[in-house]
């Protein structure tokens, strides 16, 4: 007698594996973990005084146009406030639930800071922001500029909380491939291949450097002078452009060469001139030793060149709230007059040693961000005097990131940070 073997198809074969992975899945999924207390924190004593200066100018300004601010906000709408402006997204049920484990002693905004602080998501997104206002969401030459690098520099730098000033010196100064040397990319973004001059583009360095590292807009000054009157000059800007024509490609990455020179004609001539490397305003803060680009991060950077700082403040605030406090972010004028509480902030920032988590430490701690966005009395609407004044919190849209984070988020009872499984993050992945 013969038996004929019986063949089942693959598919068949395959159901009983796929079942059992399914169930894995699922009980990993479904595995309730206990929930990690959350720290308690408090505001330092030294920190207090520093918050009353800066709550001080706006309750004087308040006071000085008779407006009322609105109610303080309840302390989820500042946990989701915080939450969306660092991770973009809003917090899970999960995080939510660690706020029971506060001591009573505890600030909750702080202790949700350091929680925040310690979470890559932060890291993550808040690196991805400021890559945005250093070189734009443009790939660049791909063959010399990694942007996805330079985003990964940014992630650990904000990890480590590395000063604001050395991160911004090395995006200036760097030397070497952007690769192996991701902070290069910020000067190799501005390569135009296949063009006439195969280094980085000194204008477009220049452009980009007064507005993301000093908040002033020196672009329409490249052809020719301020025509409103203003303080800015032809000359202002390409003299800041000259701190880069010595960065040139070569075999090693990103060099100096010392000998080359920058021309420019100006308007009204026909032939170009040498142009010498020159800051347009507190030039006895130039060092007078190093190459060029090297002296130049080292001026911008300085202390006591409060533009740098101040650009800073501006764009943290907006980051923070949605808005900035001088508006546009990066026309901030050189003399003043500045807004209400920017002064005050910047003579904080500089006086902790550019310490960025410091900043958005006293920024969330202060009247206008702890401000809701509703008056207490429904028939008595917030006005936009109020809004303006920041004596309550204004209402602004959410950027595309944060719908998306938030919206995936909420279909998830657990936090979808770095520790969640390798396949919920895939899943994520393609939900983004």
């Amino acid at each position: 007698m013969q038996f004929r073997r019986l063949r089942l198809p693959g598919a068949l074969l395959l159901f009983p594996v796929l079942v059992i992975l399914l169930t894995v899945v699922v009980a990993h999924l479904l595995k309730t973990e206990p929930v990690a207390p959350l720290e308690g924190s408090v505001i330092p004593e030294e920190a207090e005084e520093r918050i009353h200066t800066v709550d001080a100018a706006f309750l004087r300004e308040w006071a000085a146009r008779d407006i009322l601010p609105a109610p303080e906000a309840d302390v989820l709408t500042l946990i989701r406030r915080l939450s969306l402006a660092l991770t973009g997204a809003t917090p899970s049920l999960e995080e939510l639930r660690r706020l029971d484990t506060l001591p009573t002693e505890a600030d909750p905004v702080q202790s949700w800071l350091d929680h925040l602080f310690a979470d890559p998501r932060y890291h993550h997104y808040f690196a991805e922001r400021l890559t945005r206002a250093f070189v734009g969401v443009e790939t660049g030459p791909f063959l010399v500029y990694r942007r996805r690098r330079l985003v990964n520099w940014l992630t650990e730098e904000l990890a480590t909380n590395r000063p604001y000033d050395a991160m911004i010196r090395d995006l200036i100064a760097s030397e070497g491939v952007w690769t192996t040397n991701p902070e290069t990319n910020f000067i190799t973004a501005t390569v135009i291949q296949n063009g006439d001059n195969k280094g980085p583009d000194e204008v477009k360095l220049a452009a980009r450097t007064s507005r993301a590292f000093l908040g002033i807009s020196l672009d329409c000054m490249q052809c020719h002078d301020d025509k409103f009157g203003d303080y800015w000059k032809q000359s202002h800007f390409h003299e800041l452009a000259a701190f880069y024509a010595q960065a040139e490609m070569s075999l090693t990455g990103v060099r100096e060469a010392r000998s080359k020179d920058y021309e420019v004609a100006y308007l009204g001539e026909v032939d170009p001139g040498i142009v010498d490397a020159s800051v347009p305003f507190q030039p006895d803060l130039l060092p007078e030793s190093g190459n060029r680009r090297a002296r130049l991060a080292r001026w911008i950077t300085h202390d006591e060149n409060r533009t740098f700082a101040r650009a800073a403040v501006n764009r943290t605030w907006a980051l923070l709230t949605g808005r900035p406090l001088h508006s546009p972010v990066d026309e901030i004028p050189l003399e003043g007059p500045f807004p209400v509480g920017m002064e005050e902030l910047t003579d904080f920032f500089i006086a902790e040693k550019h310490d960025y988590q410091a900043l958005i430490r006293i920024i969330a701690a202060s009247e206008p961000f702890r401000r809701d966005s509703r008056s207490a009395d429904p028939t008595t609407p917030v006005t936009r005097a109020q809004e303006v004044a920041w004596a309550a919190f204004p209402i602004t849209p959410l950027r595309s990131e944060q719908v998306a984070g938030s919206v995936i988020q909420a279909a998830s009872l657990q936090a979808l940070d770095q520790d969640v499984h390798v396949i919920t993050k895939f899943r994520r992945f393609g939900e983004t």
